[in-house]
């Protein structure tokens, strides 16, 4: 965000909380920060009536009046009392100025168009000249608690959207409608992959025989890529002892965010397992290990569970429960840079396959907090330079993040870019020189003595579940034929035409492929419609010419038509299946 626009979106936080005031007398204000798509102020209308989304473009046209007033800042130091004086019954203003004033910095109004506001400053500097009025819009309300604490008093948030033209409002809100064509909750539901229940509890997904395969084919194609990469596959348990946590280190860093289990038989404290690397360094440790043996790489798809606050839950893209196609290696010194370079070519390979594009977050520890981390300096210097080499000799675009990086280690997150261009964290590769030294985790060298390990965190694609939500989305539910639930559907003109349908359904499952026989009495137009709302790679049609012909009219997704065989059908359809497109 441009210094400029910041600016601008800042000074129309203040001309909305001047607007509802005016319309509001008895609310009260307290913050209105710019943020990257606009601005938003929270508001207190307790004790009269509330700004509800019916009153949104009164308050817009307001704005729009009032900004003919707004000519000058005027700009004014004032003193503790003063500044009291002036938010006298406002607790909220009240309270930013007592913790300016502990601060020991200088507590600052700014008045325009005669409207006074608690503020650091940032606007532009005329705006009534300034500002271009259709170039924003007040958009929503939501609830939002005070300073962020459930404790605190919940206010109304009102978000506004704001760019330096028109036009780009226009592109921005264009970009929101086809946002919420893709959500992946509502094609979810349309295309029956994945449901919800109040019953089983927030944040947990019920996969439906349609959705499970496609998270069976995302999984198992992170296991041919494991394979590839020389993992064995294991599998550990859900529950596990807190001492388990508490030598990982995870017990003090992570226990607001774990899950507790309770035993009727021990009083052992216990968890739901919120990550897989404490039971790998287990089985790594579970028996004497020679440096011929390294690296040793272990995979895991284990369900994994956090306790995400409800506010945070949304859709597979925050759930509670989840798995990863989670991995870890075990090395020597030597071996850690071939092992990241290996992983990442492979996490390449596989975003590559999902036609999805990324670039690499690289999350570094933040210098100045240094305790809110474990290890030695050494050892961070030397991992975080570790990973910004392979980056580098990979060519990916990468941006170094201080204040980034998990407790334990540095890390390359994995950022994926979707058909609308929207950031997801999808997954991680981590250097980790703690766990190996809390776990006490050795092989023998070549001199017969002791040698600390190093331990490498990577997934490919993260969670099977959450990456599913994405894709759903960046394909806007058109799966590629290797991913579709349904691959071909036949659909038969007239009764008379079942028998050779049959045969070809019959024949198609026979070779692997997904295909599903529309035996329903529905008229041709209808069967087809059905087909392209269930946004189908390929479906089939038979009637009088392709039985005659023994023949097949075979209509692709995206509007085009062929007549085949059977034969070449079947070796279309496997080699298409077999590249991935």
């Amino acid at each position: 965000m441009s210094q400029s626009l910041e600016n601008k979106r800042h000074t129309l936080a203040h001309l909305l909380a001047a607007a509802v005031v005016e319309q509001f007398p008895h609310a009260k204000l307290t913050l209105g920060p710019a943020i990257d798509t606009g601005f938003y102020y929270d508001i207190d209308f307790s004790g009269g009536p509330t700004l509800g989304d019916d009153g949104l473009k009164d308050v817009q046209k307001a704005m729009k009046k009032l900004v003919n007033k707004w000519a000058d800042w005027e700009h004014r130091e004032v003193t503790v009392d003063e500044a009291r004086s002036a938010f006298a019954g406002n607790e909220y203003k009240l309270e930013l100025i007592e913790e300016i004033a502990a601060r020991g910095e200088a507590i600052t109004l700014y008045t325009c168009g005669g409207f006074t506001d608690l503020c650091r400053g940032g606007h532009c500097e005329h705006p009534n000249k300034d500002l271009d009025m259709d170039a924003f819009k007040i958009d929503k309300v939501a609830g939002a608690y005070w300073r962020g604490d459930e404790k605190r008093p919940m206010l109304t948030r009102i978000y506004g959207l704001a760019f330096n033209t028109k036009d780009e409002l226009d592109a921005y809100l264009h970009h929101i409608e086809e946002a919420k064509k893709r959500d992946h909750r509502k094609l979810g539901k349309e295309l029956d992959l994945f449901t919800f229940s109040d019953l089983v509890g927030s944040g947990m997904p019920l996969w439906t025989p349609r959705g499970n395969i496609v998270r069976n084919a995302i999984i198992n194609y992170s296991r041919e890529l494991n394979e590839k990469l020389g993992f064995g596959e294991v599998h550990t348990p859900n529950i596990n002892k807190a001492e388990l946590f508490k030598c990982s280190g995870h017990y003090d860093q992570y226990k607001e965010d774990m899950l507790s289990v309770r035993s009727q038989y021990v009083e052992d404290e216990m968890f739901l397992k919120p990550m897989n690397c404490p039971q790998h360094t287990q089985i790594y440790d579970s028996r004497p290990r020679s440096y011929r043996d390294l690296p040793i790489r272990y995979s895991d798809f284990a369900n994994l569970y956090r306790d995400e606050r409800p506010g945070e839950l949304s859709g597979l893209t925050r759930l509670r429960a989840f798995a990863q196609d989670d991995g870890h290696i075990f090395c020597r010194e030597a071996q850690v840079k071939d092992e990241l370079v290996k992983v990442l070519e492979v996490v390449k390979e596989a975003l590559a396959t999902y036609q999805i594009g990324y670039w690499i977050r690289l999350s570094l520890r933040d210098p100045e907090n240094k305790e809110k981390y474990l290890g030695t300096d050494a050892d961070w210097e030397r991992s975080e330079r570790e990973l910004e080499e392979v980056v580098k000799q990979a060519g990916v675009e990468y941006k170094p993040v201080t204040g980034e990086a998990a407790f334990y280690g540095p890390k390359l997150d994995i950022m994926a870019v979707d058909a609308l261009g929207r950031q997801w964290q999808i997954s991680t590769i981590q250097v980790d020189r703690i766990q190996p030294e809390r776990f006490d985790l050795t092989c023998t060298n070549e001199k017969g003595e002791k040698e600390r390990v190093v331990m490498i965190h990577r997934a490919l694609i993260g969670s099977p579940d959450r990456f599913l939500g994405i894709l759903v989305e960046h394909y806007a539910g058109a799966f590629p034929l290797w991913l579709s639930p349904e691959q071909v559907r036949i659909i038969p003109v007239a009764d008379s035409h079942n028998e050779y349908a049959q045969g070809v359904y019959q024949a198609l499952k026979a070779i692997g492929i997904r295909v599903t026989f529309d035996s329903d009495n529905e008229s041709l137009g209808k069967k087809i419609r059905s087909a392209k709302q269930a946004k189908l790679p390929y479906f089939v049609v038979i009637g009088d010419k392709e039985v005659a012909a023994k023949t097949l009219t075979l209509e692709s997704r995206d509007g085009t038509s062929e007549e085949t065989t059977l034969d070449k059908l079947g070796n279309h359809l496997l080699a298409e299946i077999s590249v991935r497109k």
